[in-house]
């Protein structure tokens, strides 16, 4: 997959506060991501991300 910093992932499951976006903060072996609704990061490793994404939104370019 190719995932990039700045992006924004909805996945599969629900975050507890509701919410089913994340954006990316680190990427690598372990995942940083920040939920889009309450703010909490958190680190998951590259495996389950994978598994658990269902789109990536690509941040629009200006030019």
């Amino acid at each position: 997959m190719d995932i990039a910093v700045g992006d924004t992932i909805q996945t599969r499951k629900k975050h507890p506060c509701g919410a089913c976006s994340f954006e990316v903060l680190r990427v690598g072996m372990d995942f940083r991501i920040r939920c889009t609704g309450c703010g909490r990061e958190i680190m998951l490793p590259r495996a389950k991300i994978e598994k658990n994404i269902k789109k990536v939104i690509k941040p629009a370019e200006n030019g």
